[in-house]
């Protein structure tokens, strides 16, 4: 064993030259052999050369981080408000500005904390995810990660492997590598016995050891780590969504401010600090100054939940694609089907009389590798009664993917030579009877997926014609024919594959998901968007159900950031213009405080009753229900205004004090209104029923309860002069919160409205109803009308549709 001097005489040794240099002296620089090195002399050199990792990113100093979430694009609005109110405001322009300032820290607050811990569910997510290797250690092999790797290892390499260090190929056949990542060679690259492979390049065909000669940031190219980066880099539709909520809100406040300046400057003649204390209204109120973190970590939580139910998210992003997928590809082996061969011995069949059964078993144990093994050699050893038996061979042609088959040339205890073959050609397997059978839980697994509105496909060739339930592709598929089957499918699909061999990664990187199962090769796992990490296809299944609830609670989020912008935008609008009342811009950023309470319980918030069919952030529906919603609210904020500022409605029926020509108590008031009804939104937005059947998580609720009893108390006894409010007591309070009780209800059915309106489905009822009176018309016209009510029954919550039709055929649905 080395010491630790000749251990640091290594590292200075080592140079480039041991790619150059005959395998043999390699060895000699190493200080090791063939035999591979033993645990204690693995630990000695991690010591001195490290884990084979590239080095993390240094971590942002904790100020820099503070002030880039602080100076966002949508923070430079509220500075811009908060400027504008330092310079421009009344009196109170001061203590506006430090308002202001006040809620840009707290924001920045709240948004730095989510997003530590969401790196940190990222972190705990990708550990996880650490490439595993084969490595020889005290003369055995053993799956360890490959962060432990050291010069002067002993690796096996087969098909699927990224290679996890550079290291120089020992004694076999040939490797097929694909390095056009590395070096921009188009297609495999051969390498035989001396040459080097480097770290990150994966290996497409056969199967070789080779000794490590250089590992983490001493490789040539350390691209593992970098793999899973550029994905999760990756933001496409989820990004372009964002910005346009974003430049939604921006519109809406620039039309609300040009139609203030023109109206009330130009028309109206009214003072300009009043202009300028509108218009820091329509600002403060109206940008979602959280949203982008909020959408953010409502993901990284949710990929946090995922990760608990056996699903890593390679890119944080997927989550919104894969509850979007319509169509789920999957390939058989390992997915579908067990991928645990067995030998049934009743069903050898012989064709020799000098052969038995057990000669034909131990002949193909020959033709298997009693160490190291794959799948297959498994299989065949493991049907000996003492694996010992299969005999260590002088020659060993490895398993590749173009061949299909193995060779061994071994002697037998007379002297005599003998040659074995073993592999997948049809007349071999027919004789061997190799199985790979069908998972238990296909078919329920299967039957789950349609019922979520996912049509499935296996794309891969399966030759069981007695196998009726799950249908597959009647030809043999190679990597470029599940490539064009994916590319053709996203046409007019969301399309999700299911892979985990080295032939699959092409596909994984073309589908919307690539999906990696548990068993996957090194290459499909860096490929794919989502890694599973345990078995079965339920899991795929409670990622989807998962992926749907998360996408459902930024949906609500979404709908509730454009809701408000609207209402604040176009409710405080209009009553400075009709009225000529400027409500307080303090009050406003006490709004905008206590909802950063209401912000974080959002993100904790659990949906219960996810879309049962896929979905996605669409710009339409958030839009308009938004639009809707905030437009809603804004004319009930409106109203409330009218006839409490300008009639005796609410005295006369109440026997409240009158609010008219009080503009400090109706300034409470009005503050109250807006707040309740704000936050009381949510309830209905996170709701696919009725609000009151679908239970609130109990933070939100909890939060609501205690922001709304802060707001409440304040307009009861707040006095205030620089905020111009006086309190009202508890007799109007108690009126505020009836009338919006009251008004709550209506946005529950609009709920309903505008879904059957985006669908589509409004048209079809109305289309059915049309109908339903032409036939009868035509019916009583004949003579033969003979209508019975359980004929002709419409739900005005559900149309029925025609069933779906029988895609089979092709592939399964």
């Amino acid at each position: 064993m080395a010491t630790g001097d000749s251990l640091e005489d290594i590292k200075i040794e080592i140079d480039d030259d041991l790619e150059k240099i005959p395998i043999e002296e390699v060895f000699k620089k190493l200080r090791c052999s063939r035999e591979g090195l033993s645990g204690a002399e693995g630990k000695e050199r991690l010591k001195i050369f490290g884990p084979n990792k590239l080095e993390n990113k240094k971590k942002e100093h904790i100020t820099l981080r503070f002030f880039a979430l602080m100076f966002k694009p949508l923070s430079w609005v509220i500075q811009a408000a908060a400027i504008m109110a330092m310079l421009f405001a009344n009196g109170d322009g001061r203590q506006l500005f430090l308002g202001i300032v006040c809620l840009l820290i707290v924001n920045t607050i709240i948004c730095y904390l989510k997003e530590d811990d969401a790196a940190n569910v990222v972190a705990m997510a990708r550990a996880g995810l650490s490439p595993k290797t084969k490595v020889l250690r005290d003369g055995k092999w053993s799956e360890q990660e490959a962060s432990i790797l050291v010069p002067g290892d002993i690796v096996s390499i087969k098909p699927g492997d990224i290679i996890p260090c550079d290291a120089r190929l020992l004694e076999g056949d040939t490797l097929k590598v694909d390095q056009s990542a590395l070096t921009g060679e188009f297609g495999p690259i051969t390498k035989g016995p001396g040459e080097e492979v480097f770290s990150g390049t994966t290996c497409k065909q056969g199967e070789m050891e080779a000794v490590v000669i250089a590992t983490g940031v001493h490789t040539f190219s350390g691209t593992t780590a970098h793999l899973v980066d550029n994905r999760t880099n990756k933001v496409g539709h989820f990004r372009k969504v964002v910005t346009e909520i974003e430049n939604l809100c921006v519109i809406s406040i620039a039309i609300g401010i040009s139609i203030e300046v023109i109206v009330m400057y130009w028309i109206q003649r009214r003072n300009f600090s009043d202009v300028i204390n509108n218009l820091l209204v329509l600002v403060i109120g109206g940008i979602p100054l959280a949203m982008p973190t909020v959408l953010y970590v409502i993901m990284v939580t949710g990929s946090l939940r995922l990760y608990r139910t056996g699903t890593i998210t390679q890119r944080i992003t997927a989550i919104e694609d894969m509850a979007a997928i319509d169509v789920l590809c999957s390939d058989k082996t390992g997915t579908l089907t067990l991928n645990k061969l067995s030998v049934d011995k009743n069903l050898i069949k012989v064709y020799s009389k000098d052969v038995e059964k057990e000669q034909v078993l131990l002949l193909a144990a020959r033709a298997s590798r009693i160490e190291n093994r794959d799948g297959i050699d498994a299989a065949m050893v493991g049907s000996l009664a003492d694996p010992k038996e299969a005999r260590a061979g002088i020659r060993e042609v490895h398993f590749n993917l173009v061949d299909k088959r193995t060779a061994l040339t071994y002697i037998d205890g007379n002297g005599d030579w003998h040659r074995v073959s073993k592999g997948t050609p049809e007349q071999i397997l027919d004789l061997c009877n190799a199985r790979d059978d069908l998972r238990k839980s296909v078919h329920s697994a299967i039957r789950n997926y349609a019922e979520r509105g996912l049509k499935s496909f296996a794309i891969s060739w399966f030759r069981n014609t007695n196998c009726n339930t799950v249908f597959f592709f009647p030809y043999q598929l190679c990597s470029e024919h599940k490539y064009h089957i994916v590319n053709k499918l996203q046409e007019r699909h969301i399309c999700g594959l299911i892979g985990d061999g080295v032939d699959d990664v092409p596909s994984l990187k073309k589908a919307d998901v690539g999906i990696a199962v548990a068993n996957a090769t090194e290459a499909a796992r860096a490929a794919s968007d989502i890694v599973l990490t345990e078995p079965g296809l339920s899991v795929i299944i409670d990622a989807v159900l998962a992926s749907r609830a998360i996408l459902q609670q930024m949906k609500h989020y979404t709908i509730y950031a454009v809701s408000i912008t609207i209402r604040v935008v176009f409710g405080f609008m209009f009553i400075a213009l009709i009225w000529k009342f400027d409500f307080s811009p303090f009050m406003v950023l006490a709004i905008a405080l206590l909802n950063e309470e209401t912000t974080k319980a959002i993100t904790m918030d659990n949906v219960t009753n996810p879309s049962p069919t896929p979905d996605s952030l669409k710009l339409k529906e958030i839009f308009a229900t938004g639009v809707v919603y905030g437009s809603y609210m804004a004319l009930i904020t409106v109203v409330f205004f009218w006839a409490a500022y300008r009639t005796d409605i609410f005295p006369r029926t109440f026997h409240v004090r009158d609010l008219r020509g009080n503009e400090a108590e109706m300034m409470c008031a009005l503050y109250l209104q807006v707040s309740i009804m704000s936050q009381a939104l949510f309830f209905v937005i996170q709701s696919r029923s009725w609000f009151f059947v679908e239970r609130p998580g109990e933070l939100l609720f909890l939060s609501f309860v205690t922001v709304q009893t802060i707001a409440t108390t304040l307009a009861v006894y707040a006095s205030w002069e620089t905020a111009r409010i006086e309190g009202i007591g508890w007799s109007w309070a108690g009126v505020i919160w009836l009338y919006n009780i009251i008004f709550f209800f209506p946005l529950d059915i609009m709920k309903f409205g505008i879904r059957y309106i985006l669908t589509g489905k409004a048209q079809s009822l109305f289309d059915n109803m049309v109908h339903l009176v032409l036939n009868s018309y035509a019916k009583l016209s004949n003579g033969i009308y003979n209508h019975t009510q359980a004929d002709h029954t419409y739900s005005l919550l559900e149309v029925s549709t025609p069933p779906s039709q029988d895609l089979r055929g092709v592939g399964w649905v």
